[in-house]
């Protein structure tokens, strides 16, 4: 099962809006196409490319205009169980009330149908209620790049003819025609993308029937790496896969270290110095190398693997109270504690055994004696990551998102407890009323007392007991 489940939508400029709708809105170009939905009329588009490519030649820069924008949504694969055209007009509205631009949608699904997803694509610009229309009051000549130059004779050649490409509007003519407004220059921002990714995140889970496939949104500078998707026919899919094992391997060594008490602080320094800086340090001098990639995370899941190892922190002693929230926070935290140990037999008990019996088996004819010993290492091998991935099922299934998320809050529960705890005996010292109970909290940790006294009486040598056996006879 995968470490945790991020919602994936992201942004793309369109150079040519036109032919793009045309794209993810024609059956015949599209096998599963399930709804279009469409919050203005075609000839929008049409004025919109057009008034675009007009403002990008009159501000002279280089490279390819942009007409519009296409953010593409992936959804839960339940969601195909919701009507196809009410689903995409709730997500399409949703974007239009936000943000008040007009949007064209499409509702798709890949060839193998393993990719259920929606295009939505959206105009920088709102059109004005009112157009602006400028009239010339003179003649006004306009060079081969639509240039306004001042006189005439700019615009001529060498035989007194006006050049090819060079016009002239005439005194009285409408020489600017403005329907648009200017583009919103907050949908250039990171900020952006990351708002609509929060709000398309919080809307899918609404909908999302089982608890479990809800989503979140992948967190930068977190101490997590994120995977990376796959699209249709990547060329480079083999490598994408490689890397995206490997992320995942550090992210189920982060729980293991967040839940053996590892601070954040420590794992994002060792992110940042053997993740981050360094693959920075090896594109600068070689260009980014899948091969070098993997090795400087390989290396990085060593060096925190080896802290984890070295930093045993004992478990936080038990509280048997009747409090629901901490006692259920209590109970999965020891469940994790389980896992852990299964884990560390695993990995530095049965694992290292089974490696030497490898080395151990030597001679030519010991092939099938080595594969059956290699088939045992596999196995070990698959069911330690087996148990790394359970420490993310127990408190998915338990309503947090990750481990970190439920660490944070154990930690912080534990602390008001403790919190209490000095509280209660402050008080009691204050007071002298040692007997005296001041509320339902002080007989529960009472009672907490009680229960360890006659776990420390069950666990008293025999001999002593008996003792106190012909004391009572003898009295």
């Amino acid at each position: 099962m995968p470490i945790a489940r991020n919602s994936f939508i992201q942004m793309s400029k369109l150079t040519n809006v036109k032919g793009r709708i045309t794209y993810i809105s024609s059956r015949a170009k599209q096998e599963n196409l399930y709804a279009v939905y469409e919050t203005t009329e075609r000839q929008f588009w049409r004025e919109l490319a057009k008034y675009n490519q007009e403002e990008f030649r009159k501000s002279g820069t280089e490279g390819k205009c942009i007409e519009a924008r296409e953010l593409t949504i992936a959804l839960p694969e339940s969601f195909v169980e919701y009507d196809p055209y009410h689903l995409l007009k709730l997500f399409t509205e949703h974007f239009k009330k936000n943000y008040e631009v007009e949007c064209i949608s499409a509702l798709h699904h890949n060839k193998r149908k393993t990719n259920y997803h929606i295009h939505l694509i959206f105009s920088e610009c709102q059109l004005l209620k009112e157009p602006i229309i400028k009239i010339a009051s003179r003649n006004m000549f306009y060079d081969e790049t639509g240039k306004h130059v001042r006189t005439k004779k700019e615009i001529l050649g060498e035989s007194g003819e006006i050049r090819t490409g060079c016009h002239i509007i005439k005194k009285g003519e409408v020489y600017e025609k403005k329907i648009f407004t200017k583009k919103d220059e907050r949908f250039k921002s990171e900020r952006f993308l990351d708002e609509v990714k929060h709000s398309f995140t919080d809307l899918m889970n609404v909908y999302v029937g089982n608890d479990e496939e809800k989503l979140n949104v992948f967190q930068h500078g977190s101490v997590y790496l994120p995977t990376k998707k796959i699209g249709k026919n990547n060329p480079k899919e083999a490598e994408i896969r490689a890397d995206n094992a490997i992320r995942q391997e550090w992210n189920r060594a982060v729980d293991v270290a967040l839940v053996e008490g590892v601070p954040e602080e420590k794992i994002l320094k060792i992110k940042k110095e053997e993740i981050s800086t360094k693959i920075a340090q090896s594109i600068s001098r070689q260009g980014f190398q899948p091969r070098a990639f993997r090795e400087i995370l390989l290396a990085a899941l060593q060096i925190l693997r080896e802290y984890i190892r070295k930093l045993r922190i004992p478990s936080k002693p038990k509280l048997g109270i009747d409090m629901k929230e901490f006692y259920e926070m209590e109970n999965l935290k020891s469940k994790l504690d389980q896992k852990l140990r299964g884990i560390r037999q695993a990995e530095q008990v049965e694992l290292p055994r089974l490696e030497k019996d490898l080395k151990d088996i030597t001679g030519f004819f010991k092939g099938k004696e080595k594969k059956e010993a290699q088939n045992k290492i596999d196995q070990c091998k698959e069911r330690i990551r087996k148990q790394k991935d359970e420490l993310h099922i127990l408190v998915k299934k338990s309503g947090y998102p990750n481990v970190q998320k439920f660490m944070d809050g154990y930690r912080t529960a534990y602390k008001i407890v403790e919190q209490y705890k000095k509280e209660l005996e402050a008080w009691k010292q204050k007071t002298g009323q040692n007997d005296i109970q001041p509320d339902k909290k002080k007989s529960v940790l009472e009672r907490l007392k009680e229960n360890e006294k006659r776990v420390k009486e069950r666990e008293r040598p025999k001999s002593l007991n008996k003792q106190k056996k012909h004391d009572w006879l003898d009295r």
